[in-house]
């Protein structure tokens, strides 16, 4: 049994949060309900305290900062800028500066209120701190609207809180290894060939899986964004380092190829900074190793291998279809990155996962988000779903 904190915000979301608090319990979880006072316009504190057989705290008292879990759901645009900004005006906001462990969240609002930007910088920011958002998810809203703002389902939830609290999860005690962001190939001293890849989307699948309670590497080329606490964090800066220390994890139970790893290198590069002058410079390009064939290769029995197919244009869905039947990967993650806001360099992300199971859209939503969707397809792969 686990000590969760449920926490509700205002909004006519709060219906859904009683199923929620009925389910932790039924699980046999100890659930303390916590309401902002716009919450209890919705519903009121005693039918949550009647839920959960537990009395909802007026003030902040220390014992609440020892629980495992704290859930808040809905989470209103209010309170999610209150959480961003560390603003403490009430017990739910005082504990989220206070609590320490896992925190999972459903924001629900109007669609205009998710998508405006103070909004998404809000999100983006609780989720660097390791706040994990879940959904919104699309569809008919309270006020005829039709968009993303919806509450995820109270399952859905449940579903997720049991994975953090250990209590069901394949990933649990398996050895995942991850690549991720952009390798630097030298051309001399200080200029290198390289991509735009910020290392956003693996660090993301990195820390979900740890969250999974998997026993996380992470081998990492060039990133712009913080590794994960937790996991292991292997430099990897060139094509030739992420392929050495891949391959050297080679037998891992999941192995994630997301890394942008270039495909091609200056043949000869030079010790020194090659001084400028009014000269042409012509560079040679040779070829790298394709370290996630030679994954595929290695590949044992009962591993799951993922690579990502980063295309552009039309066919590059069809592309993505062919490295799926040819480099004997279990998975492929699919994303078109000439999109506009998503793929390099952005938060957001749009993609399709391509495996044995068939083909699945993913739309376009957090890297955080894209990475619950990618491993629930690895946990099921693993599973033989």
């Amino acid at each position: 049994m686990a000590r969760v904190l449920l926490g509700v915000t205002g909004g006519i979301a709060a219906y859904k949060a009683c199923e929620l608090c009925r389910l932790l319990v039924k699980a046999g979880h100890e659930v303390t309900p916590v309401l902002t006072p716009d919450a209890e316009r919705f519903v009121t504190a005693h039918t949550f305290e009647a839920l959960a057989r537990s009395e909802a705290p007026r003030d902040l008292y220390p014992h609440l900062v020892d629980a495992d879990l704290l859930l808040i759901a809905p989470l209103s645009a209010n309170t999610l800028a209150k959480l961003a900004h560390g603003l403490a005006d009430n017990v739910l906001t005082q504990l989220g500066l206070a609590f320490r462990g896992p925190i999972l969240a459903a924001p629900a609002m109007n669609v205009r209120m998710w998508e405006h930007p103070a909004t998404r910088a809000n999100a983006a920011a609780l989720a660097e701190r390791g706040i994990e958002l879940l959904g919104p998810a699309e569809g008919e809203l309270a006020e005829g609207e039709h968009g993303p703002g919806r509450m995820v389902e109270p399952e859905e939830l449940f579903a997720r809180a049991q994975e953090l609290l250990g209590q069901t999860g394949r990933l649990a005690g398996k050895r995942v290894v991850v690549s991720a962001g952009g390798t630097r190939e030298p051309i001399d001293l200080v200029r290198f060939v390289g991509n735009r890849s910020s290392g956003r989307m693996g660090v993301a699948v990195a820390a979900e899986a740890r969250r999974r309670g998997a026993d996380v590497t992470l081998v990492y080329a060039n990133g712009a964004v913080p590794a994960p606490e937790g996991v292991d964090v292997v430099p990897a800066p060139t094509a030739a380092d992420v392929g050495r220390e891949m391959l050297a994890r080679a037998d891992a139970d999941v192995v994630v190829m997301a890394a942008a790893v270039s495909d091609y290198r200056p043949g000869n590069p030079e010790d020194g900074k090659r001084p400028k002058d009014k000269e042409p410079w012509t560079i040679t390009l040779e070829p790298t190793d394709d370290v996630l064939a030679e994954l595929g290769r290695r590949k044992q029995n009962g591993q799951i291998l993922v690579g990502f197919a980063a295309e552009g244009g039309a066919d590059g869905l069809e592309r993505a279809r062919g490295k799926l039947a040819n480099k004997n990967g279990n998975l492929f993650v699919y994303n078109d990155v000439s999109q506009p806001g998503v793929g390099f360099e952005a938060e957001d992300n749009e993609i399709v996962l391509l495996s044995a199971r068939g083909e699945r859209k993913i739309g376009r939503r957090s890297k955080e988000e894209c990475a619950v969707a990618i491993l629930d397809e690895v946990e099921a792969l693993l599973g033989g779903d």
